[in-house]
């Protein structure tokens, strides 16, 4: 009887222990994950190689724009018969407008999507480029160049995409080779300049130089809208919907449980740049921003005007000197005179081009392995050293060896500095991050004209010692940034 009383207690007791337990379904949907959890559960695979393709040849179209004044600046000269502050104005405005725009693509982007502003961007450009084509006069030339700088200024959207997409391990590796697009670009308009401006002129290699761009716009359908962006402004069901896409391209999985991430509502704001917390790291940024792009336009605008007028040793290069005198043609000193590229200046040009891609293995090791700061600062030291160098009396050779490794230098400050500042700032404001360096770095750009194009011809070793100077407070600036973002997940 005993044992018969004791029986119905003891099924209440594992009736009330089953109860406690969740089943198997229960605990699937307390499960969350966010962008960052799905990015690195995808992994990479071929969206992100569809992605590096499409949103690398950004680089392209933006160098042939940006190298277009380098190669066109003797041919102008001639045909207006300008000055040398004439001609250095024109690469001055350009970046006027590039850093103007930069600031206001920031901040549209955080606001209203990445992809619509980098397509807004490509259409101006596009546009206004082909306009240039026709200019009449220096000053239409002058102002349509303007417009197409404030057009390019919005490509850094394409490095911001790339960016939020990549797992962060692949961050390090596959940014810093996006300058092989540059690189091609670069080397695209000097080789068609060496062919289209000697036979059918500067304004044809304008027009063929429009062509990659629009072909891109229509490359763009393929990218999708940064999930990260669609979900800090509580667009989930798009975010679900880019990553889910991804994970089939890539033949991978999702994450278990629901897309979850806190919706922002103070996006883009500049306040937020000179926060307590960002304040120190935001100034230094803009301290080597400003120099890299100083001493990277710098570079090649001096390179230009190194072979267009001779000024190393006072050797005469095979360039043909023309002056435009009231139809005749005549040898003279005058500032107006036409120094137009012979076909040894262009293969000059082309081998210290090509130079971006010499250091780049050397650069992703240091990204990955010095960290980003450490990296930084030893290319930026090595760059004042080499602008010295260049004072140095040397043959052609050696001269031509001397802009190679000032070009790799330069290059591998760029593609750090990138993927410092894209990687340094949380998705709420990584746009405006980007846009605010990048205006800061166009000051840079506008002041290297008139260094490389004006003083270098008054003082040689005076403009090298500058732009050596501004280096080394780069270098400085970089090795003192007070956040490493190597191995760190996106914030």
């Amino acid at each position: 009887m005993a044992a018969k009383q004791t029986e119905p207690v003891t099924v209440i007791s594992l009736r009330k222990l089953s109860l406690g337990v969740p089943e198997p379904q229960q605990q699937k949907e307390l499960k969350t994950f966010t962008v960052e959890d799905a990015v690195e559960t995808i992994g990479f695979g071929r969206f992100h190689i569809a992605l590096f393709l499409i949103m690398g040849s950004t680089g392209v179209v933006e160098a042939m724009e940006i190298m277009l004044i380098a190669v066109v600046s003797p041919v102008i000269r001639c045909e207006w018969q300008l000055k040398n502050w004439q001609v250095a104005f024109v690469t001055t405005m350009v970046f006027f407008g590039y850093m103007v725009s930069s600031i206001l693509f920031g901040l549209l982007a955080d606001r209203y999507g990445r992809w619509k502003i980098l397509l807004i961007s490509f259409l101006w450009g596009a546009y206004f480029s082909l306009l240039t084509s026709f200019s009449p006069s220096y000053i239409w030339f002058v102002f349509l160049r303007t417009m197409v700088g404030c057009g390019v200024s919005g490509h850094a959207q394409g490095l911001i995409i790339k960016t939020e997409f990549l797992p962060t391990k692949y961050r390090g590796y596959m940014l810093p080779l996006s300058q092989v697009f540059w690189l091609a670009g670069s080397l695209l308009i000097i080789g068609l300049a060496s062919v289209v401006i000697p036979t059918i002129g500067w304004r044809w290699l304008i027009r063929i130089a429009s062509i990659p761009g629009i072909i891109l716009i229509m490359a763009f359908k393929f990218i999708p809208e940064s999930a990260r962006f669609n979900v800090s402004t509580g667009n989930t069901q798009a975010a679900l919907a880019t990553l889910e896409r991804i994970a089939r391209m890539n033949r991978s999985v999702m994450p278990e449980g629901r897309l979850v991430e806190p919706i922002l509502e103070k996006r883009g704001r500049f306040a937020d740049l000179l926060d307590t917390k960002y304040l120190r790291t935001t100034l230094q940024i803009w301290v080597i921003w400003l120099g890299i792009s100083f001493a990277y336009y710098g570079v090649i605008l001096a390179s230009a005007e190194l072979l267009e007028r001779d000024l190393v040793c006072g050797s005469k290069s095979e360039s043909q000197v023309v002056v435009v005198t009231g139809g005749d043609s005549q040898e003279s000193h005058s500032p107006c005179h036409c120094h137009l590229f012979a076909p040894s200046d262009y293969r000059t040009m082309i081998i210290s081009t090509i130079g971006e891609i010499a250091l780049n293995p050397l650069n992703i090791l240091g990204i990955n392995f010095l960290g980003r700061r450490l990296s930084l600062a030893i290319t930026m030291g090595c760059t004042a050293l080499f602008f010295l160098l260049l004072n140095i009396c040397t043959s052609s050779a050696g001269l031509i060896g001397f802009l190679f490794m000032l070009r790799a230098l330069v290059a591998a400050n760029f593609n750090t500095i990138y993927i410092y500042t894209a990687e340094v700032y949380p998705t709420t404001m990584r746009a405006l991050g980007m846009g605010t360096s990048g205006s800061l770095c166009r000051i840079g750009a506008m002041v290297a004209p008139f260094i490389s194009q004006v003083l270098m011809s008054a003082s040689f070793l005076g403009a090298l010692c500058l732009f050596s100077s501004v280096c080394v407070v780069c270098a400085i600036s970089a090795f003192t940034l007070p956040i490493e973002t190597k191995g760190r997940a996106l914030q």
